[in-house]
């Protein structure tokens, strides 16, 4: 609507304002227009050069695939170095104990070779001679209360297998002299735990090996070893060995 404010003067238009909803409604449509565009943008994206939200879905997708299957390969990795740890442990176990083995066999090797040329020679010093003779008789201090003796019964000639025993007989000095005399143990009458291993049954030889048994600091300074054959009261052989 015009109005003429007088003649002369210049015209003025005025326009009424536009109704409140009407204005609330044009800025309502312009937002929704606006949301639509930035929203249809990303579908539109690879036409115009922008990005498109499918696309970053899919790489999103495909990084959360791949740092899975990264996580899952560092977990079995982890495991399978653990389980090589452990076999690695395992096999310097059975190193070490197969290199324990092997260096006790040699010693025993070297042992045995050094008995058998003690034998070799014993037996051509022997060889035509009948009896029994105590080859080797050696004694030493297992523990404070145990005393290891071995010997070795050699037969000279041939026959029939040699049926006997032995009878060990140790002088024992006790720790204090002065109130205790020197005492004699005979062995198996005073440890009778012992005469299964002083039985002689042999053709040619027999190592004989034992424990004597010691009151509290007492010390052995002889022992006599005497062979007799089965039936006969009468000693067959016999060796002393005198310990310092």
């Amino acid at each position: 609507m015009r109005r003429d404010l007088g003649i002369g003067t210049p015209r003025l238009a005025v326009r009424a304002p536009l109704p409140r909803w009407t204005a609330l409604a044009v800025l309502l449509a312009v937002v929704v227009v606006l949301a639509g565009l930035w929203w249809w943008g990303f579908d539109l994206g690879p036409m115009v050069g922008a990005p498109n939200r499918r696309d970053l879905e899919a790489r999103i997708e495909a990084l959360e695939a791949d740092a899975a299957r990264a996580k899952s390969e560092s977990t079995e990795l982890r495991t399978r170095n653990s389980e090589l740890e452990t076999e690695l442990a395992m096999t310097r176990g059975t190193q070490e104990a197969l290199t324990r083995q092997a260096s006790e066999l040699s010693a025993e090797n070297a042992q045995v070779k050094e008995e058998l040329a003690f034998l070799q020679k014993l037996f051509a010093d022997t060889k035509g001679a009948a009896g029994v003779t105590v080859t080797r008789l050696t004694a030493e201090r297992e523990t404070p209360e145990q005393l290891r003796y071995a010997l070795l019964v050699v037969r000279g000639g041939s026959g029939d297998d040699y049926r006997g025993s032995v009878v060990l007989q140790a002088t024992i000095v006790p720790a204090d002299p002065a109130s205790a005399a020197v005492q004699t143990v005979t062995l198996p009458d005073d440890q009778p735990d012992a005469a299964g291993t002083l039985k002689l049954r042999f053709k040619y030889y027999q190592r004989v090996e034992g424990v004597l048994r010691l009151p509290a600091g007492a010390r052995v300074t002889a022992l006599t070893a005497r062979v007799y054959e089965e039936g006969s009261t009468m000693p067959r052989a016999t060796r002393t060995l005198s310990i310092p």
